[in-house]
């Protein structure tokens, strides 16, 4: 039975094992490679392998003890493999040094160390400390060279590898020196450790029963049945004819010679053998040897069965007395009860009969009356008695309470007692001592304190030594998560290439199909038919195929929603808007994955540094990156309570619900009709069982009755259904609304005449013929207005028109620097799409081209740039001029069209109702029959 602490399912499986690899248990195989390059150096240059006996603690209970196994390592798994002895076919178990970790305590026993797994940890105990110092190297070694032999990714596709021998070579010197630093070399104990370690005897063997190992029981028959088949032929060879035995001696003296064995002698014929050899390559001596150790192996199990046989039976019969002794009781506390029952039964039995011996029901009458006097006379004594038992259990709980507290007062007297008199004899025997004390026993006291002092020295040193190896073992660690650290980060960086280059593949194949759609027509309709089942494939969206051909480390490559609920690809009726809104998709992906190194990661780890928000300049550009998902409803939260803190009120928004509930507004039936047009491409507001509708309503019901002049306006549903999206909470939803609308906008931006969205048309119109000319001059010629357009984004903030991430990183800004924001994407969509809308030569194609550019725009970072830094200078004092001198001329113009309808008005009640000449009136037709 092996150590206790081993994980079932390491033990459990057995390593598979051929007839090949019989005479391999003390040396694994080696790699061709390492073969190949032992062919080339010479002989003593050949690295010894690991592999040799220490004891290892295991077993369960009493029979928990050391075991001798034989240990070898395998450099191709990185494994430590263990068996009884070198000479059985199969290992027992092995252990996996990949993840392992090493350690020696210096208050253990000599020699004894620690191999530390995810799963288990396995004590171990060498012969000697200079043969566990040499086992811990070793060990440590051969882990650093596995990892090192991983090979790593490149941290680009087209990294170049040539030339990086020297700096190999100097790496692997400088992580010798510094192994070296931490823990000398130890010299290597030859006839303790390795392929000879096998010629010599165990040291400190157990019993051939205590070393068998019960959980290998499978294993255990299986070497020994080898070892006897290999006595077996051995044994046969004495019968052989001279030639044989003279060929066997002389193969037994080739084994014997003193050369050190190569990687492949245990387990590998020469190389002009043809085919391996099926026995061991061990002598003739160390056979009879291991046949001898296992010899009593067959006979171990039946003894132990009928040992254990004999101890279940013992165990059984002490159970079932135990059992029985326990029914004896209960059946005499059943026969007493019952003996209760049958008295009280005979009782009753004579009171019936005496009842119904009476001759008259006065008899009778009688009898009753009688037997309820004694009932009432047993109930006042078992009354009288209840009580004087409580009176008794008071008393005698109080008897109880003085007998402790006595108890507690003569304990007491006996402590105190008992230390003067322990103080008393120390004092004595110090007086007799100091009379009787003698230069010897100063002597000895000395000769004991040098004694302690050598001891305290050895402690140190072992201290030191432990010391100086936990350092070199923290330090390997440290070296080696640090590596696969570092290839963990090239290969996400590999993915997330490779994904952005398959969305470019992808939407350039949607491109290419588009237009050889468009280039064919109706020329050959087979092959339209077959472009058009290629679309409908690419357009179609397949969960399953996705999840299944994507990497794990990293998300699919389009998801059907974003993390707001939009739809990453709309499903438009038209088939071209569908395959643009598709290419559209795989773009803004790939855009995504390729910035997400270089760009996010860098500003996530600033948004996470940064603590208590406060306005600043940096604040101020971090805001125009964008902020990330998972900071923006706090960062939000904080910049609407920086706009309407002289607005927000304890319980304002509650008590404006309660007063939509008294009385209906009369924009109720509007924002009912608009709630169902709120986002119809968003989950959150089309899927019936969603809780957003009902938030939605609330929100413009309760912003209704905070600003009657404004009431509802349709676009605040849009706008307060963004804010509910990011944030979830009705209340800041609300007052996010309130800011937008009473701090950020002019005042009457959402009137009923939209004065101040129609001053801000012919701001942006002329702002467009100062930085875009050649752009405007191109579109007059075609006489397209611009209006048409842009009056939407201005009254939504870009809600309907911008791709989700872009529309969210211009609210950030939007949110903390106002209006002048939205100029300035306004000017940066155009500058974007200006190559586009040059070639369009067509004002009926400019208007199309209009109502979806926007969402072709796939690059943030660009379009933040451009307007950012392209459209600079911008300074608000010329915002504010072109306002107001717009505003000026638009209400002198709508005051002359009050004049012109005030005229006309005046004119038509002066001419009256007249009838013109020849038409017939109405009465007159009423008139006739």
């Amino acid at each position: 039975m092996e150590d206790a602490q081993e994980n079932p399912a390491e033990s459990s499986s057995s390593v598979p094992w051929s007839e090949e690899s019989a005479g391999s248990a003390k040396v694994p195989e080696v790699s061709l490679s390492e073969e190949s390059e032992g062919c080339t150096r010479p002989l003593e240059e050949t690295p010894p392998k690991l592999c040799g006996y220490l004891s290892k603690f295991g077993g369960k209970g009493p029979i928990r003890s050391w075991k001798s196994r034989w240990f070898f390592f395998d450099e191709r798994k990185c494994h430590l493999y263990y068996s009884r002895t070198a000479q059985d076919a199969n290992p027992l178990d092995s252990i996996d040094l990949s993840s392992a970790v090493f350690d020696c305590k210096a208050d253990a026993e000599e020699g004894t160390f620690e191999i530390k797994t995810p799963h288990r940890i396995i004590t171990l105990k060498a012969a000697t400390k200079q043969v566990m110092l040499y086992w811990l190297q070793q060990l440590q070694m051969k882990r650093w060279e596995f990892h090192n032999s991983l090979p790593a990714p490149p941290a680009a596709p087209d990294a170049a590898l040539a030339g990086n021998g020297p700096a190999l070579r100097l790496e692997l010197e400088q992580e010798e020196e510094e192994q070296e630093a931490f823990l000398c070399p130890v010299k290597t104990p030859t006839e303790l450790v390795g392929v000879a370690a096998a010629w010599q005897p165990v040291h400190a063997k157990p019993s051939a029963l205590q070393n068998i190992s019960l959980k290998h029981l499978g294993t255990e028959i299986q070497n020994t049945m080898c070892n006897i088949r290999g006595n077996k032929q051995t044994q046969g060879a004495g019968h052989r004819p001279p030639g044989e035995d003279s060929a066997l001696s002389e193969e037994t003296q080739r084994e014997e010679q003193p050369s050190p064995p190569g990687p492949g002698a245990p387990g590998k014929d020469p190389a002009n053998s043809p085919k391996p050899r099926p026995k061991s390559s061990l002598t003739t001596s160390l056979i009879q040897k291991a046949r001898s150790q296992s010899n009593t192996f067959p006979l171990f199990s039946e003894g132990l069965m009928r040992n254990r046989t004999a101890q279940e039976k013992a165990l059984a019969l002490e159970q079932q007395v135990l059992m029985l002794t326990k029914e004896l009781k209960a059946q005499k506390e059943l026969v007493k009860i019952l003996h209760k029952a049958l008295e009280a039964a005979q009782q009753e039995k004579r009171v019936s009969s005496a009842y119904l011996a009476a001759a008259q029901d006065k008899d009778r009458l009688e009898l009753v009356r009688h037997k309820v006097r004694q009932i009432a006379e047993l109930g006042r004594r078992v009354e009288a008695l209840e009580r004087e038992r409580e009176s008794l259990v008071q008393t005698a709980s109080l008897r109880e309470q003085e007998i402790r507290e006595l108890q507690q007062h003569v304990q007491l007297l006996l402590g105190k007692n008992q230390a003067k008199q322990q103080v008393i004899c120390k004092l004595s025997e110090k007086v007799t001592q100091d009379f009787m004390k003698a230069p010897e026993e100063a002597d000895r006291d000395f000769l004991s304190q040098q004694e302690k002092m050598e001891h305290l020295k050895d402690d140190m040193e072992a201290y030191r030594t432990q010391n100086h190896f936990l350092n070199s073992e923290i330090h390997q660690v440290t070296k080696i998560w640090r590596k696969v650290a570092e290839k963990e980060k090239a290969l996400l960086m590999k993915c997330a290439y490779l994904q952005a280059q398959n969305c470019r593949v992808e939407s350039k194949y949607l491109t290419g199909l588009r237009r050889l759609q468009e280039a064919l027509g109706v020329e050959a309709s087979e092959c339209s038919e077959l472009l058009k089942q290629l679309i409908q494939e690419a357009l179609q969206w397949e969960a399953s195929e996705a999840s299944a051909d994507s990497i794990v480390l990293s998300p699919s490559t389009v998801s059907e929603y974003d993390e707001y609920g939009f739809l990453t690809v709309p499903n438009y009726e038209v088939e071209d808007l569908r395959l643009l809104a598709k290419i559209q998709a795989l773009e803004v992906h790939s855009h995504h994955l390729l910035a997400h190194e270089a760009v996010e990661r860098p500003l996530r780890e600033r948004w996470a540094t940064l603590g208590e928000l406060a306005p600043s300049a940096e604040l101020k550009q971090l805001l125009r990156e964008g902020v990330p998902h998972e900071h923006r409803p706090r960062v939000w939260r904080w910049l609407i309570r920086l706009r309407v803190r002289h607005l927000q009120a304890p319980g304002c928004y509650q008590a404006l619900l309660s007063r939509g509930q008294a009385c209906k507004h009369p924009a109720a039936r509007q924002i009912e009709l608009d709630l169902n047009r709120t986002f119809p491409n968003n989950k959150h507001f089309t899927c019936p069982t969603s809780s957003f509708p009902d938030k939605l309503r609330r929100v413009l019901l309760a912003f209704s009755w905070q600003n009657p002049t404004i009431g509802y306006c349709q676009g605040l549903n849009r706008l307060a259904a963004i804010a509910l999206l990011v944030l979830d909470e009705e209340e800041s939803a609300f007052w996010c609304l309130v800011a937008i609308v009473e701090t950020i906008m002019p005042a009457d931006y959402y009137s009923k005449t939209l004065l101040a969205s129609q001053v801000d048309q012919r701001v942006l119109q002329d702002l467009l013929l100062e930085k875009l000319p050649r752009l405007m001059a191109h579109l007059g010629q075609r006489r397209v207005d611009l209006s048409f357009i842009t009056f939407n984004w201005f009254l939504v903030v870009f809600a309907d028109s911008l791709i989700s991430n872009i529309l969210l990183q211009v609210w950030d800004a939007f949110l903390y620097e106002g209006i002048k924001v939205v100029f300035r994407y306004a000017l940066a969509i155009f500058k974007y799409n200006e190559e586009a809308l040059l070639r369009l030569q067509d004002s009926l194609e400019i208007y199309q081209y209009l109502h979806f550019f926007t969402k072709t725009i796939c690059d943030s970072r660009k379009l933040m740039h451009i307007a950012f830094n392209d459209m600079n200078p911008f300074p608000m004092k010329q915002l504010r001029q072109l306002r107001a001198a717009h505003r000026e001329r638009l209400e002198a113009e709508l005051n002359e069209l009050e004049q012109l309808k005030a005229e006309y008005l005046e004119t038509r009640a002066a001419q009256g109702p007249s009838v013109p000449e020849g038409c017939p009136s109405e009465d007159e037709g009423e008139a006739e029959p």
